[in-house]
């Protein structure tokens, strides 16, 4: 039964007709849990704000581009990639400038998209998840869930490619002996 509330695939569909109550609407929705998973990856509030700026914007510009489930994408799923290639895009501007980049410290207690994961991916494979190391879990979440590339990545969290790739190499052969 559909709501009378619109999705966010409805929202963006709306936001590429110039609908801007739409594009507010899904700005609203949206942009906490998108600063959250922002923050986890830089403690830099101004760089956070700033792919935030640069994200909602190119939300509105590049909404008509949107193929999201004809394609088997959602509009969230693609919010988060603008955004994660905007982040890897701020970290590549200061790095050019050679300003050390504040690193987000690893939380304390589970973050919310990781018991999401953990839960949507099964007991199992959750368990398997939660049991790896910090530095291979990272490298999963970006080249996996987040889809960025070994060089994005790389720039992601502060590390040489190779080092990425490693962790990748890891990462997989411990998620296939706890899953086997």
């Amino acid at each position: 039964m559909k709501g009378t509330e619109p999705d966010e695939e409805q929202l963006v569909r709306r936001t590429a007709k110039g609908d801007r109550a739409a594009f507010e609407e899904l700005y609203r929705r949206t942009s906490p849990w998108l600063a959250v998973r922002l923050r986890r990856r830089c403690a830099d509030e101004q760089i956070v704000a700033e792919v935030m700026q640069e994200t909602y914007l190119a939300v509105w510009r590049a909404a008509g581009a949107f193929a999201g489930s004809a394609v088997g994408g959602s509009a969230v799923g693609w919010l988060w990639t603008i955004a994660a290639r905007r982040l890897v895009d701020a970290f590549r501007r200061r790095a050019k400038h050679a300003l050390p980049l504040p690193v987000a410290e690893a939380a304390v207690a589970p973050a919310a998209e990781d018991e999401a994961l953990a839960g949507a991916v099964g007991d199992h494979v959750g368990d398997a998840l939660r049991r790896l190391a910090p530095e291979l879990r990272q490298v999963l979440q970006a080249m996996v869930l987040d889809g960025l590339t070994v060089r994005e990545t790389a720039v992601l969290l502060g590390v040489p490619e190779g080092t990425v790739k490693t962790r990748a190499r890891r990462a997989r052969i411990a998620m296939r002996e706890a899953l086997s």
